[in-house]
């Protein structure tokens, strides 16, 4: 069950960062070509770029969870036996898993002020809890993904 979860959790999120990539990369490209090509430039193109770059961070953040791209404890977990090694990791996990959810919290804090101000962007027009929803979304992506590392490393330990 956790294999398919963890292929369903790692192709949603990079299929998710890779358009926001892609798009961001296009958009990018657009504004260079306004801006000497045709010597004006999209006055939207840095806000959305920038918001783009922003939600695949977030993203990436959950990506590299999965992957166990993260700094670890690979040195105790190397240097102790498979009993120490449990230890270590179970350790490391719970401290990321806390860490993540704390980061949640302050980010649910963080969204209900943008309702309550009502704040919208410069350039675009758009409410401001559209790219700080990428606070809330990263990190229950990560904590997600990091669950089912845990479990898949304890499995194969």
């Amino acid at each position: 069950m956790f294999e398919k979860l963890d292929r369903v959790f790692k192709n949603s999120g990079s299929f998710a960062a890779g358009l926001c990539l892609a798009v961001m990369t296009i958009v990018v490209f657009l504004q260079v070509f306004f801006r000497f090509v045709v010597k004006g430039s999209l006055p939207w193109s840095e806000e959305l770029a920038r918001y783009l770059m922003v939600w695949a961070t977030f993203i990436g953040a959950g990506l590299a969870a999965a992957d166990n791209a993260h700094i670890g404890v690979e040195f105790f977990v190397k240097l102790f036996g498979p009993k120490a090694s449990k230890f270590f990791l179970t350790i490391a996990y719970l401290i990321v898993l806390f860490t993540s959810l704390a980061l949640l919290n302050y980010s649910f804090i963080i969204i209900q002020y943008q309702f309550a101000t009502g704040q919208l962007s410069p350039a675009m027009a758009i409410p401001m809890t559209i790219p700080y929803l990428a606070l809330p979304v990263g990190f229950i992506y990560m904590a997600i993904c990091f669950t089912i590392a845990y479990w898949r490393n304890m499995k194969s330990l």
